[in-house]
């Protein structure tokens, strides 16, 4: 491995440190295999044509990483338009970036600290943002990875073990987990929220990627999984722990969750799901989380009967 060095370097009136990264071989940092286009700008330092590069004009929200290494390097929060032909920064992920003086006399180099990859030029006083800073970036150098967009539901109906496993089938849930909520007694127990007066309800909380499945898919399936029309019951399972009700975490979700029971009593059903905002969910006993797959159980208490349309 070759030992780290660091060479003081003045450029341009400034001290520059220019690092040795300590490293193995190439087959040791696992690196991206490279087309030819690709080689040309990361490896010999060269510079893909203006107004080119797929991430010019890109604006999505998420972290540009190196093509080479996949080491993290920028965030679409210090992204800017600069119209200059190339993806402009004016801040960098901290230690992400090697700086030292270009061939050509004239410019700073900048390369992903982590593997060399050469990236593009940094340039100052320009006065694009108030960093006064951009890194004009090759978009053939990076790769973007978008950000994970999360959202969260909470539903109630009836035995929280049948809820859980129909919501994790769900494409786009990210995580479920079964616990208590709508009650005042803190960090209640099985025994506790069984007795039926602590207030609180069995629930589901559902982490998931509104990209992939929206909250009204979830709120329908919801509908379809238990009956909306029973009163502080579902099936042989009686009392207020298992009432049906929807804890919004967003005015947007009480508004569908409202839309939709307005759809159900329109179609002749008479809907006594209680619409309620979101109050401390209280995850239940380890035990309880993903029951039906940690036991094998084969029997159902939730089945899905089809209340919509689509």
């Amino acid at each position: 491995m070759r030992v780290s060095t660091i060479v003081a370097i003045i450029f341009s009136g400034l001290i520059v440190l220019s690092v040795t990264i300590p490293s193995g071989s190439e087959d040791e940092m696992n690196y991206r295999e490279l087309t030819p286009e690709e080689e040309h700008v990361i490896l010999d330092g060269g510079t893909e044509a203006p107004f080119t590069g797929e991430y010019v004009d890109h604006s999505e929200k998420g972290i540009y990483l190196c093509r080479r290494c996949g080491a993290e390097l920028y965030t679409s929060d210090s992204k800017f338009p600069s119209h200059c032909g190339w993806p402009s920064f004016d801040d960098e992920i901290e230690g992400a970036i090697e700086r030292r003086p270009d061939p050509d006399g004239i410019r700073m180099e900048i390369l992903c600290a982590a593997c060399g990859a050469h990236l593009g030029h940094v340039f100052t006083g320009e006065g694009y943002t108030p960093a006064d800073t951009r890194h004009c970036v090759n978009s053939i150098s990076m790769i973007f990875q978008p950000a994970i967009t999360e959202e969260t539901a909470i539903f109630a109906g009836g035995c929280f073990w049948g809820l859980e496993h129909l919501f994790m089938q769900q494409e786009g849930v990210l995580k479920t987990e079964a616990g208590y909520t709508g009650g005042e007694l803190e960090e209640p127990s099985y025994q506790n929220v069984c007795s039926g007066t602590t207030g609180h309800t069995e629930a589901v909380r559902i982490v998931f990627d509104p990209s992939i499945v929206s909250y009204e898919k979830l709120a329908k399936l919801f509908f379809e999984i238990h009956d909306p029309t029973q009163i502080n019951r579902q099936g042989a399972d009686t009392g207020t722990q298992y009432r049906s009700a929807v804890f919004y975490t967003s005015e947007e979700q009480k508004v569908t969750a409202e839309r939709l029971v307005d759809l159900l009593n329109d179609s002749g059903y008479r809907v006594v799901t209680e619409i309620e905002p979101v109050s401390v969910f209280w995850p239940a006993e380890d035990y309880h989380q993903q029951y039906y797959e940690k036991n094998n159980i084969n029997s159902r208490c939730s089945l899905r009967v089809r209340r919509f349309n689509d």
